[in-house]
């Protein structure tokens, strides 16, 4: 036991001292000076509001719908030299569409029951690049793939054109969704709008950069260890990834929708907690909607709250005192107005996350060398010569998640009763009114290149990819050096809604999210 606890201090100690190093490295070969998002216009303040109320405005004829869509392509187009987040628009037909909109609001040719059926009629919206678009890029963001376009739309894209949504471009992500950073050999490395030098995330790192900067009002994402949430967090917007399964992920990756165990969710990514709810209801369909209770309210008062301090992986960094003090300003007004208060929980299983979330990651449907070999199984030793000598058209990050595979794999019996165990121990926990806080991860937006070091800071998103639960980022205001600090609101299995009525409890306190640009 002594010894056990020698080696935990000894890891921690290294952290802290490889952190350290980490950081002036990265600063000096980034420089000093960063760039921040441009400025914003106060006459195009119609970017800063959120999907509903735009939707409203619209609906109302107080704005255009061309306008609308028009001075978020601007946006667009101003912000995007600096986080390099688009990969394929802005496309120029959603004007088109706009117009059309505005012709049958003036002909008073859309009925009520259209209304209703398109609560997002005229709002634009972006997905990643992985989500198919129907004649749009469909690139997977690998080079083999860079003229190749989607035959259809994912099912994700269909429902919100179906509500009356615009789609003005998609975004840039990873080499086929795997890593913590969005960078790929088509358009290369985006950009946190906060500080150019530091990472937006991956994979819906795009969605993460647009949104931040009102570049577009609803993002679409995908998540299988954090893709939503970590961009959400490091660009201080909200994500939220679904209970797995409730929303079709056909198209998404080249998936079919009908894979019988995945980790892979697609969900809403938005600047407002309030645009959750009502995006979620679109993207389940309505059946399902009713089915999870989604137009039930929710007291928040009336829930159970619980939170952990730290997830006890030494793989990990320890957690910042600043997002610790996030952490504890949640907890504390929670304590307010809760009954029972907020208790501090730990969970077994916490300290192994990157060991079973490895273990499922082998488990699922689609191989990662296949998919970045665009159908032709890679070699991780001849993709690592070809990177060495100049010739591999892949990441470093790609390789390095090659070269994985020939690590030793994790022990199948042992990691299926630890996820287990988990498992019971958190749907014990929170049964069916119970919330837990957890946190984002150990740190604010590191700069470009800190994952190839800290490469198991991700996991406090990963540990609910394993366990299929709901869990929503909320933004938690910035630190010192200006970057969006964060929290994770948990819930078991198909509660979404209380996530997503929580996380609106925060965005009420406390306002959160402060936009990385100023008006003038």
């Amino acid at each position: 036991m002594a010894r056990n606890r020698f080696l935990v201090q000894f890891f921690i100690l290294l952290h802290l001292v490889i952190d350290k190093l980490l950081y002036v490295c990265l600063q000096w070969y980034w420089g000093p000076s960063k760039q921040r998002c441009p400025t914003l216009q106060r006459k195009r303040m119609i970017v800063t509001y959120s999907a509903v109320q735009l939707a409203r405005m619209i609906r109302n004829r107080e704005v255009s719908c061309y306008d609308v869509i028009s001075a978020f392509i601007d946006r667009l187009n101003e912000v995007n030299p600096l986080v390099n987040a688009v990969l394929d628009g802005p496309f120029i037909e959603a004007l088109d569409e706009a117009r059309h909109i505005d012709e049958r609001l003036q002909q008073g040719a859309i009925s009520e029951a259209e209304f209703e059926s398109k609560p997002f009629l005229g709002v634009p919206f972006t997905t990643k690049d992985s989500t198919a678009v129907k004649d749009r890029l469909h690139t997977l963001g690998i080079v083999a793939r860079r003229t190749v376009k989607a035959n259809n739309d994912a099912e994700c894209v269909r429902l919100l054109k179906e509500a009356g949504a615009i789609i003005i471009a998609t975004t840039s992500i990873p080499e086929i969704n795997r890593w913590q950073e969005t960078r790929n050999n088509i358009i290369g490395q985006t950009n946190n709008p906060y500080d150019n030098r530091r990472t937006v995330g991956g994979s819906s790192g795009g969605e993460g950069a647009l949104l931040a900067t009102c570049g577009t009002a609803i993002g679409l994402g995908t998540d299988i260890g954090g893709s939503i949430r970590m961009p959400a967090f490091y660009c201080g917007v909200f994500g939220h990834k679904p209970t797995t399964g409730i929303i079709n992920t056909r198209g998404c990756s080249l998936r079919t929708g009908r894979e019988p165990s995945t980790m892979v969710v697609a969900g809403p990514m938005t600047r407002y907690a309030t645009d959750l709810l009502p995006l979620m209801k679109v993207l389940v369909g309505s059946e399902k909607s009713t089915s999870l209770r989604f137009d039930e309210p929710t007291d928040v008062r009336k829930l159970r709250y619980f939170y952990i301090a730290e997830s006890g992986d030494v793989k990990c960094s320890g957690v910042q005192p600043q997002l610790q003090k996030a952490m504890k300003r949640v907890v504390e007004h929670f304590s307010q107005i809760a009954p029972g208060g907020v208790q501090k929980v730990t969970l077994s299983g916490t300290e192994k996350t990157t060991n079973m979330w490895r273990y499922w990651m082998t488990q699922e449907p689609a191989n990662f060398g296949t998919l970045l070999g665009n159908g032709k199984p890679l070699s991780p030793l001849v993709e690592l010569a070809k990177k060495l000598t100049g010739r591999s058209e892949y990441t470093m990050a790609s390789v390095y998640s090659l070269m994985d595979t020939l690590l030793p794999q994790e022990k199948e019996d042992v990691i299926k009763e630890l996820t287990r165990c988990c498992d019971q121990e958190l749907t014990e926990l929170l049964g069916d009114d119970g919330i837990l806080f957890y946190h984002s991860t150990t740190h604010t937006a590191p700069y470009h290149y800190s994952a190839f070091v800290n490469v198991y800071n991700f996991s406090y998103w990963c540990l609910f990819n394993v366990l299929h639960v709901p869990a929503t980022q909320v933004p938690l205001g910035l630190d010192d050096d200006g970057l969006p600090l964060g929290i994770q609101v948990v819930a078991s299995r198909n509660r979404d809604r209380h996530c997503l009525a929580v996380a609106e409890e925060i965005e009420r306190v406390f306002n959160g999210r402060i936009p990385p640009f100023i008006v003038d």
